[in-house]
């Protein structure tokens, strides 16, 4: 989701689920070890898998990770819906 236009603290959120604890702390370490090998950049992951929410911020890129439940609670494509979605994946 492009946001540049509406917020100064970054240009884009990619949020994604993950539909076990598994599954959201392997998204998590497999960021990691993108950014370490791709970037040579260490990446910073707040929350925990088993809380359902897990937040990096790559500066111009924060990236959400949640559990469906969680994901439905905070909307944030509603919250942020002046933001122009570039890529909907199912």
């Amino acid at each position: 989701m492009d946001i540049h236009e509406i917020t100064t603290f970054t240009d884009y959120f990619i949020i994604c689920n993950g539909t076990s604890d598994r599954m959201l702390q392997s998204l998590a370490t497999s960021l990691r070890e993108f950014a370490k090998k791709e970037f040579e950049s260490l990446v910073n992951i707040e929350g925990e898998s088993r809380d359902g929410w897990m937040v990096a911020d790559l500066e111009d890129v924060v990236i959400h990770f949640f559990s469906p439940e969680l994901r439905s609670y905070y909307k944030l494509e509603q919250l942020w819906a002046k933001g122009k979605v570039v890529l909907n994946l199912q």
